[in-house]
């Protein structure tokens, strides 16, 4: 971590020097424009005070045109100066995120369902999850498709070809490239809705084809109302124009409506376009090796026309409609030009030329930014290993595996492994020993595994697998439903599950809690046994011994596993190390004489 975390704090001091320079030509650049615009004023007045009026016209137009070259030039070095403030900040997150900091970052809260195989019990999203460690993408897109990635476990090919894709981006010389792409979004504001939103909406409009004779209205109305005008101001009938005017502006009534609905629905996405403009130019501009981004590169394209060019095309004609937000501009632009006619046709004429490779130039844009997620997070944890993924069934092989979402120096570390179907491994162990945490942490990380993501571990093979958890369950008021029933619930989908093809790996903690210690033992026992029928392996924590017993019921499918603590004095010291066999030492008994509850004197130590 060290090493990284150096290595930002050296990118963030070379783009905040940066930083000061770029705001430094900005400011020059400013008080540039004022002198242009200045200049331009007193040399017009010159001319016209001199009575030479084309003198003054050709000055005004002169200095117009130079007053917007210094604007673009000053607008280029405002985005410099922005995109270094952004590359400085994205390396301090990056150490906030080596540090456990995780608060300020987006936990994919929208993404939770308490319903599903394992997010909610392996901390994928939400307040310090996975989704925080992981993600670096602004775009609803990219977070919806990582998001997809952390809760379905991909194909064996596309595991390989994503490990491809994060390795080349990984590389050293990739990092400034690969930060340039990830802060690019950070310039826009972005809709919480969809973009995909916006395009279904589009697709369902057929506005000209459902009044075809606007097509020549459009287009005709305009010019025969500037002709009309001009006329009358050489001196012909002022009712021409006026009747022109009127039928314009009746034509715009009675479509205010429609008008609105495409305004509405286009404005909001307006940031969204710019911003997927300016990443698949970056991304256009890059020739990849890996072949899935070489692919992505490639579809970019629809013969000559890069996604880039197209998209930079809807966001020009949605800058133009929004020239209606001035009520007296509005008026001009729609009484004499039929402004928002023509710009609702260039989005329908758009919508048939581009719509198509658009969606699907922003789900590989998706793809991308969860590759480069990836890319991010493995960069900044070197020391995770590249888990390889085994043909052979039901094989979990690590060596110093531990929790990403652990922070600490001293982190602990278990090597562990296990092989074959209908095999339970029962975890005993006394209270915060870290049975819960262990199981987490094999879940955690076969998750990772299987997204095609490094694993916090010096070495992993596991087979593919379906994972599945039952940990926090809970009592639901609103269901009438207990945490016992609640559990039961998560148990028969579990036993579902494992009657199909798809190998299935659970991690149960500590199962049947609801009830009393006979029915517990009873059923625990007659689960693990079902299970060991089953295309189905895992783990299971419990504080109850007695299922340790059937190591010797199911030899070679039952394995104990323990971790234990010891007593000195008034501490409980733990060492939250994987051991062989069941758990000797128990707390509980000291742990509530801590908290001050009267124990009565007893041989039992908890």
């Amino acid at each position: 971590m060290h090493n990284r975390e150096e290595e930002f704090k050296q990118r963030a001091a070379d783009y905040a020097e940066q930083e000061k320079q770029a705001a430094g030509k900005s400011r020059t650049v400013s008080w540039l424009r004022v002198v242009v615009f200045v200049a331009g004023a007193g040399v017009a007045w010159y001319f016209f005070n001199a009575s030479n009026i084309s003198g003054g016209i050709v000055s005004i137009f002169g200095f117009y045109i130079l007053f917007l070259l210094v604007m673009r030039w000053h607008s280029r070095l405002d985005y410099r100066y922005k995109q270094l403030q952004l590359l400085g900040k994205l390396n301090l997150q990056e150490i906030e995120r080596l540090h456990g900091r995780l608060d300020q970052f987006d936990g994919g809260v929208m993404f939770k369902d308490d319903h599903h195989a394992y997010t909610s019990d392996l901390d994928i999203f939400g307040s310090n999850s996975l989704f925080q460690l992981i993600n670096r993408s602004v775009t609803s897109i990219g977070k919806l498709r990582l998001a997809q990635w952390l809760q379905q476990a991909a194909p064996s090919t596309e595991v390989l070809q994503r490990q491809d894709a994060v390795a080349e981006l990984t590389q050293p010389k990739q990092q400034e490239w690969l930060q340039q792409a990830l802060v690019k979004p950070m310039h826009y504001k972005h809709a919480e809705s969809h973009s995909q939103e916006f395009f279904n909406w589009l697709r369902q409009q057929a506005f000209y084809k459902q009044n075809p004779f606007l097509k020549v209205l459009v287009f005709l109305l305009p010019v025969l109302t500037l002709a009309a005008i001009a006329a009358w101001l050489y001196g012909y009938s002022g009712y021409i124009p006026v009747a022109f005017l009127a039928v314009q502006y009746l034509l715009g009534l009675k479509f205010q409506k429609v008008r609105d609905e495409y305004y509405d629905k286009s404005i909001g996405m307006y940031e969204a376009m710019q911003s997927y403009t300016d990443q698949l130019r970056h991304m256009e501009q890059y020739t990849f090796t890996a072949p899935l981004l070489a692919e992505i590169r490639d579809r970019l394209y629809k013969g000559n026309t890069s996604a880039s060019e197209a998209i930079g095309k809807v966001a020009n004609i949605i800058d133009y409609f929004s020239w209606r937000l001035s009520t007296l501009m509005s008026f001009f632009l729609n009484t004499i030009l039929m402004w928002d006619f023509v710009w609702i046709y260039r989005l329908e004429s758009w919508k048939a030329q581009h719509l198509d490779q658009v969606e699907k130039a922003l789900d590989l844009l998706a793809e991308f930014e969860a590759l480069a997620s990836m890319a991010a997070f493995q960069y900044a944890h070197p020391h995770f290993a590249i888990p390889k993924l085994s043909a052979m069934p039901f094989v979990f092989d690590a060596e110093q595996l531990a929790h990403p979402l652990i922070f600490t120096v001293d982190r602990i570390a278990n090597d562990f492994q296990m092989q074959g179907a209908g095999k339970t491994i029962v975890v005993t162990g006394s209270n915060m020993s870290g049975k819960t945490t262990f199981l987490r942490t094999v879940g955690i990380n076969m998750v990772l595994a299987f997204m095609g993501a490094p694993v916090c571990a010096q070495r992993m093979t596991v087979a593919p697998m379906q994972v599945y958890t039952a940990m926090r369950t809970v009592d639901n008021l609103a269901e009438n439903t207990s945490s016992f029933y609640a559990e039961l619930k998560r148990l028969r989908i579990l036993l579902n599950m494992t009657e199909g093809e798809e190998p299935v790996f659970y991690l149960l903690d500590e199962i049947l809690k609801g009830t009393n210690s006979r029915d517990r033992h009873a059923g625990a026992m007659a689960l693990i046994r079902q299970l060991h029928r089953r295309n189905a392996s895992g783990l299971i924590s419990t504080h109850d011994l007695e299922l340790g017993a059937m190591e010797q019921e199911l030899p070679g499918s039952v394995e104990n596993y323990s971790f234990n603590s010891t007593i000195e004095g008034d501490r409980i010291l733990f060492d939250y190390t994987l051991q062989r066999g069941i758990c000797r030492s128990f707390n509980a008994s000291k742990l509530m004489q801590l908290m001050g509850i009267e124990m009565e004197r007893t041989d039992a130590t908890g």
